[in-house]
């Protein structure tokens, strides 16, 4: 599309990644010149005839051979989805990280991502977060995405995995974990799984500076939050929003983003052993410049940190 076109223009001319982008190489090119985008420090892969289809192909039926996938399926899909294909460039290690999504639904970009890339061994489940840019600085949402109805153990790991990305974007994080209860003001059994979350992320990391289960509004006053509560072991407003479920999540998000006036970045994979993100559909090309440079300090902080090998 002409934002993706656009937006790799920009990541190149800027240095924050060198881009790689799949498609037909003839209307690729056709395209860029027709609204002035220069092709230039962008590498093309042409989908009519791609690089390493066999050897790639041979991998992915190593990898899903017990999954019902034989050798001329994995071919198949490597030569139908771009996704796929990019997947595998990063499974090779021919490729640091993939953003992708853009023009098709979430879970087509996602399952790929958990077939063939795989979540951390330390990691409970993957999760997703987005991150709004407010006039009162950035705010972690979590889970928004991935886990519909996630329990107590899950909740903790999506703590932990935000917090871990705000870190990484250099954010200390302050993280409030959500309910319709306060600190046990109104027992039931949604909102004791919060506080058990709380529990165990505040028994397994404790250097985190979390707390909950609480209301959206305590969480964003410490004012408030220090006057009701002052037993509370998290300090200034929230910054972190861990929610009980995918719904309120999700909801969330797109309430703010879209009358809040807060610019919305995302959908960012947590969790995953290779820096792998999915666009929204019908992304900005300013949202897609900042995914890519999340995507690329990922993969960069993911190289660091030593790698995973990838089976």
């Amino acid at each position: 599309t002409d934002a993706i076109l656009r937006a790799a223009e920009v990541v190149a001319q800027e240095g924050i990644a060198k881009p790689v982008l799949l498609g037909r190489i003839d209307i690729i090119r056709e395209r860029a010149e027709e609204i002035g985008v220069s092709l230039d420090a962008i590498e093309l892969i042409d989908r009519g005839s791609p690089p390493k289809l066999d050897t790639y192909a041979e991998r992915l039926w190593r990898i899903r051979q017990r999954k019902g996938l034989t050798l001329e399926g994995a071919r198949a899909q490597l030569e139908r989805s771009r996704t796929y294909y990019g997947m595998m460039m990063v499974h090779a290690g021919d490729a640091d990280g993939l953003l992708g999504g853009l023009t098709q639904a979430y879970a087509t970009t996602i399952r790929p991502a958990l077939e063939i890339i795989g979540i951390r061994k330390d990691v409970h489940r993957a999760a997703g977060a987005y991150v709004l840019i407010t006039p009162h600085g950035p705010l972690f949402l979590a889970d928004t995405t991935i886990n519909i109805d996630p329990d107590a153990e899950t909740l903790a790991h999506t703590a932990k995995l935000t917090s871990d990305l705000a870190k990484g974007l250099g954010v200390q994080p302050r993280i409030a974990m959500l309910s319709f209860s306060n600190f046990g003001d109104a027992p039931h059994p949604n909102s004791r799984k919060v506080a058990e979350a709380a529990r165990i992320a505040k028994a397994r990391w404790p250097d985190l500076e979390i707390d909950g289960e609480m209301q959206a509004d305590v969480a964003l006053s410490a004012a408030t939050r220090t006057q009701r509560y002052p037993f509370t072991t998290l300090r200034g407003e929230a910054n972190v929003l861990i929610f009980p479920n995918l719904e309120s999540g999700n909801i969330a998000y797109k309430i703010l983003g879209s009358i809040g006036g807060a610019e919305v970045i995302g959908p960012i994979v947590l969790g995953m052993r290779r820096a792998v993100n999915a666009l929204q559909q019908g992304a900005s090309v300013n949202t897609i410049v900042h995914m890519t440079a999340i995507t690329a300090a990922r993969a960069a902080a993911i190289e660091r940190n030593g790698a995973e090998p990838l089976t």
